[in-house]
């Protein structure tokens, strides 16, 4: 790579850092890392693909791409809700794959200086809250952080490479 391309690309990096998109599943805020995030888009139609996980509700085309998408509400094991006009998918890059999460609506990009946010309490770090990164204080709202390299186990991911 030359010396100008990584002082480009770490440039990028260095504007990406402390921004997260945030979003709403059932009234608690939740942030992703912007770099993670390729766009946003409204609901569509999901097509339905036999023996995947209830959380993940099968593939969107998106201008000619297939893509998996995720009932980000299933996945935290919350009560299913019907979509409507707020509801997004935020399309994500995990480990090389593109992912459609389905979020009850998204709220804005956000700054968040390091000094405000913090490593989750040990006490919330059991298997259901392994997708928790850090915890984004912003005045009196808190803003959990997900880790997007864990919202799919290993399997998941492996199942989702052949539906390309």
């Amino acid at each position: 790579m030359s010396v100008q391309r990584q002082v480009a690309l770490e440039s990028f990096e260095d504007t990406q850092k402390g921004r997260y998109l945030t979003f709403v599943i059932e009234d608690e805020g939740y942030g992703l890392e912007i770099q993670y995030v390729t766009e946003i888009i409204g609901i569509q139609k999901i097509t339905e693909v036999p023996d995947l996980p209830v959380f993940l509700k099968g593939i969107i085309n998106l201008r000619g791409k297939i893509i998996p998408v995720m009932d980000v509400r299933l996945r935290f094991s919350k009560p299913p809700m019907a979509y409507h006009d707020r509801t997004c998918i935020i399309v994500v890059d995990v480990g090389g794959i593109s992912l459609g999460l389905i979020v009850d609506t998204v709220s804005e990009v956000l700054d968040i200086e390091e000094k405000y946010i913090v490593p989750p309490p040990v006490t919330l770090m059991g298997s259901s809250n392994q997708y928790l990164k850090n915890i984004g204080i912003i005045g009196n709202e808190v803003k959990l952080l997900l880790d997007c390299n864990k919202l799919l186990q290993e399997d998941e991911l492996n199942q989702l490479t052949q539906l390309r």
